[in-house]
């Protein structure tokens, strides 16, 4: 047991490698391919929760750290760690891989073998991205993501995968190139590859403004943030559902993580410089991608768009540069990947049945199938950020912090008309639902569709459990980012007047509440 917890990090990123590696080789039969997949899904998601229960809340540096020489005698090295951030968005990683691999029981039936170790390679890639402090190792990670996604999209997506695939993997590859070009300019001046040297390093103004832009770009693409957003929606459309699923529940969260973990603290002046144009960027991308999503005559379209304007509130809270904005913003990587990735799994359902995707199609629904209603319906209500679900505390949060900002100008206006793209998310998401699923059921193919299975439930009760709990008790992540989030911001200097994030505190009743403190502690 004390190998295992001593090198915790390795085993819970090359656990899934392994299971991908056997897939391939040995288990190949489809039923053992299914039963072994979930078996070791479900033990990475069992390993993972150590990282959790030991996990010291008071620190903000790195912990179950893992560092061995590699190249160059130790300037390149195999070097994990964890913080709070990372273990917030590895949480989402490991908890949301059973549930995909279960939700693959009827809608791949070719190949599964090999589909389901795209999975686990995929998700081995994301955690060995989320855990890297070398940033060659880094970027291995981030590159080898690519290759999973690509052949998921396409050999098992739709009429234009291939499309789709070829697109997503053009875009990502070309930003990823500047940043490689980035990160060997840091490593001629720090003559390491470690993070912590890269952060040490006395950079000039105009180096700053240039590495911010490569780091960004290759972020941004990754996000997407517009206008670099328009292979999103053809790999999520052309997507098989679990690849959907993966790339909205966590795949997109790797661009604003990227922003988070490196471009913010080692660039601080690009930030500074660059900022009111970001936050410009992303209010474009909440209003846009609404408006689109509104016209869109496809569920899994209209969903697709729908990331674009979440992820702008994302970005828009990290470049808020604000203590309370960010975390936001990283709270709401996890609750976008809560609804949006139940969302694509209740879009899955449907088709599955019916083979179509276009609202016109559907009408009354709920009628025939009341389970898949309500869960589409708590589903719809946590993505427009209803009080009490996940997506409130994130966006209130967001919009919080994006107001108070001092730090961009023009805040207040910023903040207002990504205001709207909350009042524009209900109209296009209750629209949405009140098309499929009211009124009278007029298509005579609706009816007698089956309702939600036992195993379908057994994907959607987790991800609504955690839309709800995380809604009341925003505390249970805020409380392991604080240290770790005013770690990574130090560099920019958040503003001294600037409010803490939400903090936990407990009323006479064991009830949590959550109060904001500035720094005079009132």
């Amino acid at each position: 047991m004390s190998f295992i917890t001593d090198h915790i990090l390795t085993w819970v990123t090359f656990l899934p490698l392994a299971g991908a590696l056997l897939l391939w080789t040995v288990v190949r039969r489809e039923a053992q391919a299914r039963i072994f997949a979930m078996a070791i899904a479900l033990a990475d998601f069992v390993l993972s929760l150590h990282l959790w229960f030991h996990f010291d809340t008071g620190r903000g540096d790195d912990q179950f750290v893992e560092r061995v020489a590699w190249l160059f005698n130790g300037q390149i090295s195999y070097h994990l760690g964890m913080d709070g951030i990372s273990l917030v968005l590895v949480m989402l990683t490991t908890f949301l891989g059973p549930l995909v691999v279960l939700s693959t029981w009827r809608a791949v039936t070719e190949r599964v073998a090999g589909f389901l170790g795209f999975v686990l390679f995929l998700q081995a890639a994301m955690l060995g991205t989320f855990f890297a402090r070398d940033m060659l190792l880094f970027y291995v990670f981030w590159e080898a993501m690519l290759i999973p996604m690509y052949f998921i999209i396409g050999i098992w997506g739709g009429q234009q995968r291939i499309y789709a695939a070829v697109k997503f993997f053009i875009f990502t590859m070309v930003g990823s190139v500047f940043m490689l070009v980035g990160i060997i300019y840091l490593y001629l001046q720090a003559g390491s590859m470690n993070l912590t040297d890269f952060l040490n390093l006395q950079i000039g103004h105009e180096a700053q403004l240039w590495l911010f832009a490569a780091f960004f770009l290759a972020f941004a693409i990754k996000v997407p943030l517009f206008p670099l957003h328009t292979w999103l929606p053809d790999a999520h459309v052309q997507a098989p559902t679990a690849g959907s699923v993966i790339l909205a529940g966590v795949l997109l969260k790797m661009g604003t993580y990227g922003m988070l973990r490196f471009a913010m603290p080692l660039f601080p002046e690009g930030v500074a410089y660059f900022a009111p144009y970001i936050n410009i960027l992303a209010v474009i991308g909440i209003i846009y991608g609404a408006l689109v999503a509104m016209v869109q005559p496809d569920v899994k379209k209209l969903v697709a768009y729908s990331s674009v304007s979440h992820l702008g509130f994302v970005v828009l809270g990290l470049f808020s540069l604000t203590s309370v904005g960010i975390a936001g913003g990283v709270f709401q990587m996890l609750a976008h990947g809560l609804s949006t990735g139940a969302l694509f799994l209740l879009v899955g359902v449907i088709y599955e049945r019916r083979h179509t995707r276009e609202v016109s199609e559907f009408g009354g629904l709920a009628h025939g199938m009341p389970l898949y209603a309500t869960f589409f319906m708590i589903a719809t209500l946590a993505s427009i950020g209803l009080p009490g679900l996940a997506g409130f505390v994130g966006e209130f949060m967001i919009l919080f912090g994006a107001f108070s900002s001092q730090a961009v100008a023009h805040a207040r206006l910023m903040a207002i008309l990504a205001a709207t793209g909350v009042v524009l998310g209900a109209i296009y998401m209750l629209w949405m639902y009140q098309r499929v699923f009211l009124g009278k059921l007029k298509n005579v193919k609706n009816e007698g569709l089956p309702d939600l299975s036992l195993r379908e439930m057994a994907v959607l009760i987790p991800l609504v459990v955690f839309m709800f709990w995380l809604g009341v008790r925003p505390g249970l992540v805020l409380d392991r980012l604080g240290p770790s989030l005013e770690k990574v911001t130090a560099p920019l200097n958040i503003q001294a007047d600037d409010h803490h994030i939400l903090q936990s505190s407990t009323t006479a009743t064991d009830n949590p509440v959550f109060v904001i403190r500035n720094t005079e502690g009132q």
